[in-house]
């Protein structure tokens, strides 16, 4: 992980660096403190590779500095990563996710490169198998797998979540009250790189033996892609709401493949607004994962279903 910095970086962050099993964010920005997300909370690391609360003690990191870790974190190709900057964000060796912000080239009314990078936010990849083995059970009912959303805020690990109930359903076993499942085939729409954090085209994450995965999708055009090309039982797809995310998910839902999907929000009404429902307009999914709002997964995520919605106040009742 160290050559993914500028050797001045690799100096101040050589403590962190030594635990990455507890660190979750680094954020560089131009003529700014240096702040890490670390053991959960976000804190500076000053000059000496020390954690700091106090932001006037923190390293500040300079243009260089954020140019130099750029081309480490591209192996001094940035040509190669083009596309994916375009996007915002790169994907590197180990899974690790970049975003990317500065000044856009805009040409025609789109994005053409990026350029002048000031700032570079860090989400150092974990994978936690078995995180899903509480929930992965009351998704079936007597018909089987159901059509799934999961619900969460930003950070509270719907992708993590949903990353194990990929893989677990791909490797099949012996599930808690539903009896033992055969292996099933899973297509992964992956638009942000973050469920399989493919690099070169391979999964960096554990997504089982059975799954394929379309890295770098736009999910409307990769889930009916999958389905016309990989015959997959299950889709699952990463923070649906985008124009048409709605009518590429029905459409996959009525081609017989199970759905497994996330969506940023907090409630019920969050949701429909994020999709764009009206009221009383019927989902289509037949299960619903609230996530704790939190980043731990010692608390079990609420499973609700559609016929336990409060009509006063929105919120879905376990099932």
């Amino acid at each position: 992980m160290e050559q993914m910095f500028s050797h001045r970086l690799r100096q101040v962050l050589s403590t962190v660096l030594g635990h990455p099993e507890q660190l979750q964010e680094i954020r560089l920005r131009a003529g700014q403190p240096l702040l890490i997300r670390y053991k959960n909370r976000e804190c500076g690391v000053d000059p000496g590779g020390r954690l700091t609360e106090r932001m006037t003690d923190a390293f500040k990191a300079t243009a260089r500095d954020v140019k130099e870790t750029l081309d480490c974190l591209c192996q001094y190709s940035l040509y190669a990563y083009a596309d994916e900057m375009r996007q915002g964000f790169l994907t590197v060796k180990g899974g690790h996710r970049i975003g990317i912000a500065g000044q856009v080239v805009i040409e025609e009314g789109q994005i053409k490169s990026i350029r002048y990078v000031s700032s570079l936010n860090i989400r150092i990849a974990h994978q936690i198998p078995g995180c899903g083995a509480k929930v992965l059970p009351r998704l079936f009912n007597e018909n089987g797998l159901c059509h799934t959303l999961i619900i969460a805020p930003p950070g509270c690990g719907k992708t993590t979540i949903l990353r194990d109930i990929v893989r677990l359903l791909s490797w099949g076993g012996q599930l808690e009250g539903v009896g033992r499942i055969p292996g099933m085939t899973v297509g992964v729409v992956d638009e942000r790189s973050e469920i399989g954090a493919c690099y070169q085209g391979l999964p960096q994450n554990d997504l089982g033996p059975r799954t394929d995965v379309m890295d770098n999708c736009p999910k409307v055009v990769g889930m009916m892609r999958l389905v016309r090309t990989m015959a997959p039982q299950v889709i699952a797809v990463d923070e649906i709401g985008g124009e048409g995310d709605m009518a590429a998910v029905e459409e996959a839902m009525n081609c017989g493949c199970r759905m497994i999907a996330t969506i940023h929000g907090r409630n019920m009404e969050e949701v429909r607004k994020r999709l764009g429902m009206e009221a009383g307009q019927e989902m289509p999914f037949e299960k619903y994962v609230l996530l704790p709002d939190n980043k731990e997964f010692d608390r079990t995520p609420q499973v609700m279903t559609e016929e336990g919605r409060s009509r006063i106040s929105g919120r879905y009742l376990c099932g």
